[in-house]
C-alpha cells in the first residue's frame, strides 16, 4: 500500500509543485483527484444523492436517483446496499486545510467534520485542520448496487424522459464520497480574542493535545456511521459509474 510520502510524491510530480516538509494543502487534494466539498455535513448522505450547481456553490435537491429508479421493496433494498458499500482506502495522503485554504473553500469547512466555530477565523493567529486516513465508497458497473442501477437508469432515461430532464440530466450525482479517519483542529489566537471551538462527542473520541487561552489543539477520531465532507460529481446527462 502507498505511503504517504510515496503519494505526497505523486500528487507534487502530477500538479507540479514543490512539496518539502509540509502536508499537502486542501486546494492541491482537491485539483489533483477532482474533489468538491459538499455543503453540509451529514451521516444519511448517500451515493446517488442529486446535486445542483449555482455557479457558485453546491446544493443538494433533496432527492437520490434511486428513489427515481425504484420503489417499494426494490427502493429499501438498493438504499439498504447503498449505505452497506465498504469505504476503502482512498489512496490519498493526510493533507491539510490551512487558515487560508478555510478562508478561501467558505467557512462552512468546519462543520464538516462535526467542529463548531464561535468567532470569525480570520481573526486567529493561525487556525488548521488536519486530514488524516481519508477513505473513500463509491459506485461501479462491476458491483452490487450499482449494476443495477445502471441497468434501470437506462431504462429511466428512455421511459421518463420529462422526469429525467427536469431532475437529472443536467444535475449532478454523488459517484464517490470521501470520509476522514480522524482530523486534528489547530487554533492559535490572543488571549483576548473571542473565538472559540466546540464539536460533538457522539461516536467521536476527543484527545487534548494542548488546551489554553491562547492554543487549542484537538484530535478528534471517528466511529461508527461517519459523515462525508468531500464527493466526486458526475453530470447526470454523463452517468455510467465507468
Amino acid at each position: 500500500m502507498a505511503t504517504n510520502k510515496e503519494l505526497t510524491e505523486l500528487l507534487s510530480s502530477e500538479l507540479g509543485v514543490n512539496i518539502q516538509n509540509r502536508r499537502p494543502h486542501a486546494n492541491e487534494i482537491f485539483k489533483w483527484q477532482d474533489l468538491d466539498l459538499l455543503p453540509h455535513s451529514s451521516t444519511d448522505t448517500l451515493l446517488c444523492e442529486i446535486f445542483e450547481w449555482n455557479g457558485r456553490n453546491w446544493r443538494s435537491t433533496g432527492n437520490n436517483l434511486i428513489g427515481f429508479l425504484f420503489s417499494g421493496d426494490a427502493l429499501e433494498r438498493i438504499k439498504k446496499q447503498l449505505i452497506s458499500i465498504p469505504k476503502n482506502n482512498a489512496l490519498i495522503p493526510d493533507f491539510e486545510f490551512t487558515k487560508t485554504n478555510l478562508l478561501e473553500f467558505g467557512l462552512g469547512i468546519p462543520s464538516l467534520f462535526n467542529i463548531g466555530i464561535k468567532g470569525n477565523i480570520s481573526n486567529a493567529k493561525d487556525f488548521s485542520i488536519k486530514v488524516n486516513g481519508v477513505t473513500k465508497s463509491r459506485i461501479t458497473n462491476i458491483d452490487a448496487p450499482g449494476i443495477e442501477i445502471l441497468r434501470n437508469f437506462s431504462a429511466f432515461t428512455l421511459s421518463k424522459t420529462k422526469t429525467y430532464r427536469k431532475n437529472v440530466k443536467f444535475n449532478y450525482l454523488s459517484t464517490a464520497l470521501f470520509y476522514a479517519e480522524s482530523v486534528e483542529i489547530l487554533l492559535e489566537k490572543e488571549a483576548a480574542t473571542d473565538l472559540e471551538i466546540s464539536f460533538g462527542t457522539a461516536g467521536v473520541s476527543v484527545e487534548a493535545i494542548e488546551n489554553s487561552a491562547t492554543k487549542k489543539n484537538f484530535k478528534l477520531t471517528y466511529s461508527g456511521n461517519q459523515a462525508p465532507f468531500a464527493a466526486k460529481f458526475t453530470k447526470g446527462k454523463d452517468f455510467d459509474i465507468s
